[in-house]
């Protein structure tokens, strides 16, 4: 099984119990749209949903330390569960010298613009109003605030990874700007509208 693969599976980890979630809070979401007598179309409700699984799947990824996440990909192969007995708390490390991590391999780098770009594309497609400011703002305090908590899971404050995370997220702000002008029919069932006109 391929890197991406197993990695997909430890993200699968995270997304389900975040849908889980997702339907829990659902009926208490839909009672605030009616009182505000909004509708939600079903497109919506299915790219919400797995706007949900993603959060649930980077938070996993992002927020648990390296030992956890490789322990869920090695899973499919059998391989042994935390076999060094790490801790989940313990201090990290801080990289403040730019480009340092750019020597590492082409895939880390992309992985670290892809696995954001979501972050982006479903902001900016589910509400109305969100502009490349806000996908700017919403880049550095996402992965600012990931990148502080890693530093408390045995992990890295990478600046090089604050400043790729933040270049996925307005990427996906741009995709989201395409899919807009290519599919707008489609865009337009994607964000809330008047009760009266469902």
């Amino acid at each position: 099984m391929s890197l991406t693969l197993r990695y997909l599976f430890a993200m699968l980890c995270g997304a389900i119990p975040a849908l889980a979630l997702f339907f829990l809070l659902r009926p208490l979401r839909l009672q605030c749209l009616n009182r505000k007598e909004l509708f939600s179309p079903f497109p919506r409700e299915t790219v919400i949903a797995l706007f949900w699984m993603y959060c649930g799947g980077a938070a996993l990824l992002g927020l648990t330390p390296r030992w956890v996440v490789r322990s869920l990909a090695g899973l499919p192969l059998g391989m042994p569960w935390n076999e060094a007995g790490l801790p989940f708390f313990s201090l990290g490390n801080v990289n403040l010298v730019l480009f340092d991590t750019f020597s590492q391999s082409t895939y880390i780098l992309v992985a670290n613009v892809v696995l954001f770009m979501p972050f982006g594309l479903f902001a900016a497609l589910l509400w109305r109003g969100f502009n490349w400011k806000r996908a700017l703002l919403t880049g550095v305090c996402v992965t600012f605030s990931i990148e502080i908590c890693q530093l408390f899971i045995g992990r890295t404050f990478d600046v090089d990874d604050l400043m790729l995370n933040i270049v996925g997220v307005f990427c996906g702000f741009l995709l989201a700007l395409a899919v807009r002008r290519l599919f707008p029919r489609f865009a337009e069932k994607l964000v809330v509208s008047p009760a009266t006109s469902s």
